[in-house]
């Protein structure tokens, strides 16, 4: 099926299990979804020595990146077929320093669903459920 005639969930669902390609930002940022459902998405995540700052701790953008995905891809699961979206607000919080080299999760869900804006939450957490960083985001949905 032509990746347009999709709709949101579809895409996301065919990622997921590896029929397309994820998106070209998950080489720079180890990313990878791995669970979908209508308004929810789960990534596995990882940063490694690539993300550090001169300091040597992961850099926020790591954890700015991934919540941009995984707030977007929640709006986008509940998207018709040939509807796009845009982040027009994104509002991190970093709650811990992210540790190199360890898997972690990341998770969108959508909070409000309009005609022309989805506002979605994610969070980033470990194996534990310790959380990482949190983000709210607000999405211009493109029709």
């Amino acid at each position: 099926m032509n990746p347009k005639e999709m709709t949101g969930l579809q895409f996301l669902q065919a990622m997921c299990a590896g029929k397309i390609p994820a998106a070209s930002i998950s080489e720079t940022i180890p990313m990878q979804p791995y669970e979908v459902s209508e308004g929810t998405i789960h990534f596995k995540v990882k940063a490694d020595h690539r993300h550090l700052n001169p300091l040597g701790g992961v850099h926020g953008g790591f954890s700015a990146t991934v919540l941009d995905s995984v707030t977007g891809c929640a709006v986008h699961s509940m998207l018709e077929a040939g509807v796009g979206y845009g982040t027009i607000d994104l509002n991190i919080k970093m709650c811990r320093p992210i540790p190199k080299n360890k898997e972690l999760y990341a998770m969108g869900t959508v909070i409000n669903m309009s005609k022309n804006l989805g506002i979605s939450e994610g969070r980033i957490i470990d194996e534990e459920g310790k959380l990482y960083a949190h983000a709210t985001a607000t999405c211009m949905i493109i029709r």
